[in-house]
């Protein structure tokens, strides 16, 4: 049973990193419900409440790196809180709209748009829009970094 958890677990594990980098999947609560069904196989022997709540704060503060990272990375290139509130809008929208692909697109079309709104020449805007998609592409190698912490946790607890 413990090599069949762990073989569901891996693949989950797996899936996760790849939907993380092709947002097609939520990449990271795979990861987590990949830990969480070798738990319920192994009648959750190695792994205890304490673990799952350190993986679930490690998946919040994933989940607020995506959007915050686009923030961040417009005022990096010239943008100011204005464009910063419009690269975490565009995400939210976006990813309403377009699913997972949204964190990526969503954030470079939110900041150009308020960078138009606020009368900004296309050259700014397009150079704030960048920052934001560098910082969405950023956040996105935080995720994975993040994601193999997780996945190193678990394996630390279950050998």
């Amino acid at each position: 049973m413990n090599i069949l958890a762990l073989v569901l677990s891996v693949i989950l594990f797996i899936i996760g990193l790849i939907g993380t980098i092709l947002p097609a999947l939520p990449g990271p609560i795979v990861i987590y419900f990949g830990m969480l069904l070798y738990g319920i196989m192994t009648g959750f022997a190695s792994l205890d409440v304490f673990f799952y709540i350190i993986e679930a704060i490690v998946l919040i503060i994933i989940f607020l790196s995506d959007y915050f990272s686009a923030a961040i990375g417009t005022k990096k290139f010239g943008g100011n809180k204005y464009t910063a509130y419009g690269a975490i809008i565009g995400t939210i929208i976006a990813l309403i709209f377009l699913g997972p692909l949204g964190i990526v697109i969503g954030p470079f079309l939110g900041v150009i748009a308020v960078e138009f709104l606020r009368g900004t020449e296309l050259k700014q805007a397009i150079r704030s829009g960048f920052g934001a998609l560098v910082g969405a592409l950023g956040g996105m190698l935080f995720k994975i970094g993040a994601e193999i912490l997780m996945i190193i946790y678990f394996a630390i607890k279950i050998f």
